[in-house]
C-alpha cells in the first residue's frame, strides 16, 4: 500500500518535466515564424500594392485597395529617370560584385594559408576587415567623399564602384574564409603529386570545393550593392542609383513602378539564393 503514493509522486514529477519541454517545442517555432513574418510583411505589402490600381489623377502609390491591375508592369519604363537609375544600379552591382568576389576570395585564401612572418600584418588586416563591417555607413560615405574631393576625383560611376567594392570585400572575405576553415589540404597535395601546377590545382581542386562559399559571398556583395543608399548618396554625383532615386522621389510621391522594380529585384534575389543553396547541397 505504501508504494502507491511513491508511484503517483514519480509520475507527477515526470509530467512536470515534460510540460516545459512541450512548451519549449511550441514557443520556439512560434517565435521563429513571428520573426520571419515581421521581416517578410513589408515585402509582401510591396508585392501586393504593385498590382494596385490608381484611380486619382496622379500616378502615385495608393495604400487604399482600388482593384487588381497589371498596368504598372506594362508601363514599367514610363517614369523618366527610374529605368536608367535601375539599370545603373544593376551594372554597378554586377561590376562591384565581380571585383569584390575576386579580391575577397584571394584575401580569404591568404589569411587562411599564410601566417607571420610570411604574411606580415595579418592581424591588422583581420581587424580592419571587421572594422569595415562594424563601421556605420555614414562614416564610410563621408570619409570617401572627403577622399574623392581631396584628390579631385569626379563623382560618378567610378566612385560608386570603388565605394561598393570597398564595403563588399570584407563580407566576401569573411564568408569565403569560413568555407576554407575546414578545407582538407591533402587534396591539394595529392594534386601536386599527380603533376598539376598551382594554377591547375586551384582551378580544378580548390575553387570547386570552396565555390559555395564564393557564391554566398558574391550574393551578399550583390545584395549589399543593390540595397546601398547611404554611401551611394555621398559618392554618386550625377550618376543616380536606384535607392537614391527612390529616396528623392519619395519626397514628392512614390510611383507604383518603384514597387514593380522592388518586386522584380526580390524575386531575382530569391531565385539566386535557391540556386546557391542547391549548389551548396550538391557540393556537400
Amino acid at each position: 500500500m505504501s508504494a502507491l503514493p511513491t508511484t503517483d509522486t514519480s509520475s507527477a514529477a515526470v509530467t512536470e518535466q515534460r510540460r516545459p519541454r512541450h512548451l519549449g517545442r511550441f514557443l520556439l517555432p512560434t517565435y521563429s515564424w513571428l520573426v520571419i513574418a515581421y521581416l517578410v510583411f513589408p515585402i509582401v505589402v510591396m508585392i501586393i500594392y504593385s498590382f494596385n490600381r490608381v484611380i486619382s489623377g496622379l500616378q502615385l502609390v495608393s495604400f487604399a485597395w482600388n482593384g487588381f491591375t497589371f498596368q504598372w508592369y506594362r508601363q514599367w519604363s514610363n517614369i523618366p529617370g527610374l529605368t536608367s537609375a535601375f539599370w545603373l544600379t544593376l551594372r554597378l552591382a554586377i561590376v562591384s560584385t565581380l571585383i569584390a568576389t575576386v579580391l575577397g576570395t584571394l584575401l580569404a585564401i591568404a589569411l587562411v594559408r599564410y601566417r607571420p612572418p610570411k604574411f606580415r600584418g595579418k592581424g591588422a588586416i583581420e581587424q580592419i576587415l571587421f572594422l569595415n563591417i562594424a563601421a556605420p555607413e555614414i562614416v564610410m560615405g563621408a570619409s570617401l567623399l572627403g577622399l574623392f574631393v581631396t584628390f579631385n576625383v569626379a563623382r560618378g560611376f567610378l566612385t560608386l564602384v570603388l565605394a561598393h567594392v570597398m564595403f563588399s570585400i570584407a563580407y566576401v572575405t569573411v564568408t569565403v574564409r569560413a568555407r576554407l576553415a575546414g578545407f582538407d589540404l591533402s587534396l591539394e597535395e595529392a594534386s601536386y603529386d599527380l603533376g598539376a601546377n598551382p594554377f591547375s590545382t586551384f582551378r580544378l581542386v580548390t575553387l570547386p570545393l570552396i565555390m559555395p562559399g564564393v557564391l554566398a559571398g558574391a550574393l551578399m556583395a550583390f545584395a549589399l550593392s543593390i540595397d546601398d543608399f547611404v554611401t551611394s548618396n555621398f559618392v554618386s554625383g550625377s550618376s543616380v542609383p536606384f535607392p537614391v532615386w527612390v529616396y528623392g522621389a519619395s519626397r514628392v510621391g512614390t510611383p507604383p513602378q518603384v514597387f514593380v522594380f522592388g518586386t522584380v529585384i526580390f524575386t531575382v534575389g530569391i531565385v539566386f539564393a535557391i540556386l546557391s543553396l542547391g549548389l551548396s547541397r550538391k557540393k556537400n
